[in-house]
């Protein structure tokens, strides 16, 4: 008999939460709700930053603005010796974790995995984040006005993680 001890974690997890209540006389079911009302007002503070993102990145996409910045950066990739089928990924990586997975998708089957753009595209989209999601979750939900500081880290640690992608590719991999 294999036993798995993923299989038991959340139940386990989910006993030991509602043993632990009843020792400490805690009304679980309240602070559930208590819990559910937090969570619901965090989805009306920050829906309207996200929705907003969500459209701009679909029409961004929709009208070729991808296609026509990836030209405009072309020479700069080429300096940094960065992949250019890689560019678009670059490019919506900031904005759309499931963007950049279609287009991170969309390197793989046409240039392989074991690709030298394949292999910068996984490298890029492991060590970057997607910086202005998540600024606009994170300071919508505490209600941050002033970001100007952690937007210019967060960017500069992709544009890091972006150039230093493509060397970690060639050093590792001689590719």
């Amino acid at each position: 008999m294999n036993i798995n001890i993923g299989d038991y974690a959340i139940p386990l997890i989910f006993a030991f939460v509602c043993l632990f209540a009843l020792i400490k006389r805690v009304d679980l079911f309240g602070e559930f709700i208590r819990g559910v009302e937090e969570g619901l007002g965090t989805v009306k503070d920050i829906f309207p930053s996200l929705m907003a993102l969500v459209v701009s990145v679909g029409m961004f996409r929709s009208c070729g603005g991808v296609e026509l910045v990836s030209g405009f950066l072309k020479p700069v990739t080429d300096f940094f010796g960065f992949p250019s089928e890689c560019t678009p990924l670059l490019i919506l990586r900031p904005f759309s974790g499931s963007g950049a997975t279609a287009i991170f998708e969309n390197i793989l089957v046409s240039n392989g995995a074991d690709s030298f753009a394949g292999r910068v595209a996984s490298v890029m989209l492991g060590s970057s984040e997607t910086t202005f999601y998540t600024l606009a979750v994170y300071f919508g939900a505490t209600k941050v006005k002033k970001m100007r500081y952690a937007l210019a880290a967060a960017l500069i640690g992709d544009i890091c993680g972006w150039i230093l992608s493509a060397a970690a590719v060639r050093f590792f991999l001689g590719s």
